[in-house]
């Protein structure tokens, strides 16, 4: 009888505590860490694969803006920005990958072109998951003020 007090009781006091410390993100982290810039290497498709099925199941367009990531929800939004020329794209997470030692994003042809990293192959870059309510086509349009005469 008293150990299911004892572990209602202990729960009780460790509620606030995991309020205070945020949600858990797919993957088990907390999301604070997801959100802060992360830095890594990315590659990009060869434009021999489009039209292959990627792994949320569409079709990979060389010419559109997607990336594949390890672990990120499909449609996630990523801005890329090239540590090289400070370039920066917003692409959507549609694939896993890739699976090379070392690198962490796999980036569309299109994405690659806007970041001038074709001839390179590899690019260090850093990225960040960006909220799409911030967007500003997601944003309503500015109120315009009326003038009664």
């Amino acid at each position: 009888m008293t150990r299911p007090l004892l572990i209602l009781a202990l729960a009780a006091l460790s509620l606030p505590a995991l309020a205070q410390s945020g949600p858990i993100a797919p993957g088990g982290r907390r999301a604070e860490s997801r959100r802060a810039a992360q830095s890594g290497v990315a590659s990009y498709y060869a434009a021999s694969l489009h039209g292959n099925r990627t792994a949320n199941g569409e079709r990979y367009n060389h010419s559109a803006l997607t990336v594949a990531h390890r672990s990120l929800p499909f449609g996630t939004l990523l801005r890329v920005t090239s540590v090289h020329n400070g370039r920066r794209v917003l692409v959507r997470v549609n694939d896993r990958g890739p699976f090379i030692r070392g690198r962490q994003l796999d980036l569309s042809g299109g994405a690659a072109d806007r970041l001038r990293m074709r001839q390179r192959g590899t690019h260090r870059v850093r990225y960040e998951i960006v909220n799409p309510a911030t967007l500003p086509s997601r944003q309503a349009p500015p109120r315009r003020k009326v003038r009664h005469v």
